[in-house]
């Protein structure tokens, strides 16, 4: 019953890179900016590769600014998310324009990462698969490849469990980290939470769903549920441009190579990121924000259905070691802001990112 109800709602050593994907247009001084995109792979721990997809712009005004990574959450992975083909869309492309060098990666388990063996048995042969572990050693190996040839700290943002999992690499990591951006983001602090009655057992309250496997299944179509539940119109083109939207359904379930074998076509997505959001939404503490030194923004926005008021008031009150704290609550705004229209809240996150990492 509970895996009924869950799948319902949910639901630098490099390779050789692909050809440069490049996007050309004209900024507002008339003077020809191009994008371009990378396609390259990291390894982390031994036989994982990460997937990266890196954003510079060619030609834009300003000084270089400092490097930014962007990091998923647990539905679509990085380039589903993050740089989205619709024009006017891609959180990366936005950066770049900037003056910013984006890094997009994609943790083990999503995308062109390498999949853990649990996501190639049948699910419930094994416990929930990645961890948050796992996750910042594969962050820690980006950044550690970005590093490489440029030394300078970088900017993290994350966004939902994303947003946890460079937390926790920044306690571990100060002097790698310049700028914290936290969007919707869960921490360690007890609360009500929304997905708890999905993920609890039944027969063992108190503890995460045994019944949960390795992974779940999402098509399309689940892609996208908890965003619309999230848009207050019936009409949700209002709220979102359909293009964008399928496009970033279209996208995750594309990018699981089995997912053709199945009916209708469905991505492989790890469950060890809902587990462990069970317990940071109960009170667990997987790091602490006193020992993050970076300069962080935490972002939350009205309607998002993941994070809590109690996350960002638990934040504010325990980042006493970072250089610089900002908080910023999106009015009206869903758990997919950056992908919502610029006047649901998308511009106004956008511009407030640009400014903060501009400081």
């Amino acid at each position: 019953m509970l895996r009924a109800a869950f799948f319902a709602l949910f639901v630098l050593s490099c390779a050789p890179p692909s050809p440069s994907i490049v996007r050309t247009e004209r900024g507002a001084d008339e003077r020809v900016m191009r994008i371009d995109r990378r396609d390259a792979m990291v390894e982390s721990d031994s036989g994982i590769r990460i997937a990266v997809r890196e954003v510079v712009a060619v030609g834009a005004p300003g000084p270089r600014r400092v490097p930014v990574v962007l990091v998923h959450g647990l539905g679509g992975g990085g380039v589903s998310s993050f740089d989205s083909p619709i024009a006017g869309y891609s959180l990366a492309e936005d950066l770049a324009r900037a003056g910013h060098a984006v890094t997009v990666l994609s943790v083990r388990g999503w995308e062109r990462s390498t999949r853990p063996p649990a996501l190639e048995a049948p699910a419930d042969a094994n416990p929930p698969a990645v961890s948050s572990d796992e996750a910042v050693r594969d962050i820690g190996a980006v950044v550690a490849s970005i590093q490489a040839r440029d030394r300078r700290p970088v900017a993290l943002l994350g966004w939902a469990t994303g947003a946890h999992w460079v937390g926790m690499y920044a306690t571990t990591h100060p002097d790698a980290v310049s700028h914290l951006v936290m969007l919707n983001t869960i921490y360690g602090t007890p609360g009500a939470w929304s997905m708890r009655s999905l993920l609890e057992d039944s027969e063992h309250p108190g503890e995460f769903a045994r019944a949960v496997g390795a992974y779940n299944l999402r098509d399309s179509r689940s892609m996208l549920r908890t965003w619309d539940a999230g848009i207050p119109v019936a009409d949700k083109t209002i709220w979102r441009d359909p293009r964008v939207s399928e496009a970033y359904a279209s996208g995750a379930v594309a990018s699981d190579p089995t997912a053709s074998q199945r009916t209708p076509p469905s991505v492989r997505m790890p469950n060890g990121p809902l587990r462990d959001s069970y317990l940071l939404a109960g009170g667990t503490k997987f790091w602490q924000a006193g020992d993050i030194r970076a300069a962080t923004l935490v972002v939350r926005s009205e309607l998002d259905h993941w994070s809590r008021p109690e996350d960002v008031a638990a934040l504010q009150r325990e980042l006493v070691h970072a250089r610089r704290i900002e908080t910023l609550v999106l009015p009206q705004a869903t758990h997919f802001v950056f992908l919502d229209r610029p006047d649901h809240g998308r511009r106004q996150f956008v511009d407030a990112v640009e400014r903060f990492l501009a400081q």
